[in-house]
């Protein structure tokens, strides 16, 4: 399993995220993951930077392949505007991008003032957006009247040598049926070996990759902490990430959370970081991109470069 690493914008300001992409590849990272957001999860984060900006800059500084983990290509913006974002992304990159999409949470998506569909709904968004966007990067002029997205006499001029790969994420079995169906590739967040299986099925044994997430301090005690204030969504349940529509409003849920409900890797011990490592692997993923959490991402990579990607 390739090692990657993640970019979380909803934390780290745009100079930041540059910086962490070119200490990521001088560390032997294999990849880069980038979060796509409109909001932050909560205000203690206290970032969001526009993320085809940041694609742009971090291009120019690594040599990295980049996904996007992930956009949201149905409300916040049509589907033929990622398509040309994304397309001008893989050109920047050399062909090294992949679009990985989602269904997308109402925290980004609200802001126009549009409705907020159920889920079923957005699947059904989703896979029409999928469809408008790979006509769209054949290069020819597209007219498309669907159900959901209109399109007249787009063009896409700048395109790379070959169309660009659609990872689909998936956290629930309709999601990951979906991907199986039409995706390229297939991301979670979660050690979840039997939605890896489910895809890998479906699909014919296309790559599986995951992000997960690594809080470095001093003490194990003080990582928690960190993650606890910065990242405390990552302890709510359900479906709720999916319809709460501002930071304010995961704040008020996640008071609900303790420090022992914080899954991810946490302090200055090897051992808790190869644990997590381990489980991904062992539910059968191709790539897994831990991003940092807190301000000691610095120490973080040195961590992984000493001690894991070495071995």
């Amino acid at each position: 399993m390739r090692i990657g690493f993640g970019l979380s914008s909803e934390e780290y300001r745009p100079a930041e995220l540059v910086e962490q992409a070119k200490l990521a590849q001088d560390a032997g990272f294999a990849a880069l993951w980038i979060s796509d957001h409109y909001h932050p999860w909560n205000d203690a984060q206290g970032q969001s930077p526009f993320v085809w900006s940041m694609i742009g800059a971090v291009s120019q500084v690594t040599d990295l392949p980049i996904i996007t983990a992930v956009t949201c290509p149905t409300v916040r913006i049509h589907p033929a505007v990622i398509a040309q974002a994304a397309a001008t992304s893989a050109t920047l990159t050399g062909g090294r991008f992949v679009l990985g999409v989602g269904s997308g949470e109402a925290l980004n998506e609200h802001i126009l003032g549009d409705r907020w569909p159920p889920a079923v709904t957005r699947l059904e968004m989703l896979e029409e957006a999928v469809d408008v966007m790979r006509k769209l990067w054949q290069g020819d002029s597209v007219t498309h009247y669907g159900k959901h997205y209109t399109v007249e006499q787009a063009r896409i001029y700048t395109l790379p040598d070959e169309p660009v790969p659609v990872y689909i994420s998936g956290f629930g079995p309709r999601a990951t049926d979906l991907a199986g169906r039409i995706a390229d590739g297939f991301i979670s967040v979660q050690p979840n070996a039997d939605a890896v299986k489910q895809f890998r099925k479906s699909s014919g044994g296309k790559p599986a990759v995951a992000g997960a997430k690594s809080c470095y301090a001093g003490t194990e005690d003080d990582a928690r902490r960190i993650a606890l204030r910065l990242w405390p969504q990552e302890g709510v349940p359900g479906e709720l990430a999916q319809i709460l529509p501002t930071p304010q409003h995961f704040e008020q849920v996640s008071q609900l959370v303790t420090a022992d409900m914080i899954k991810m890797a946490c302090g200055p011990d090897p051992d808790a970081h190869r644990k997590m490592v381990k489980e991904y692997e062992e539910a059968g993923y191709d790539t897994l991109y831990v991003a940092p959490v807190g301000p000691h991402y610095r120490e973080m990579i040195e961590l992984y470069r000493d001690n894991i990607l070495s071995g």
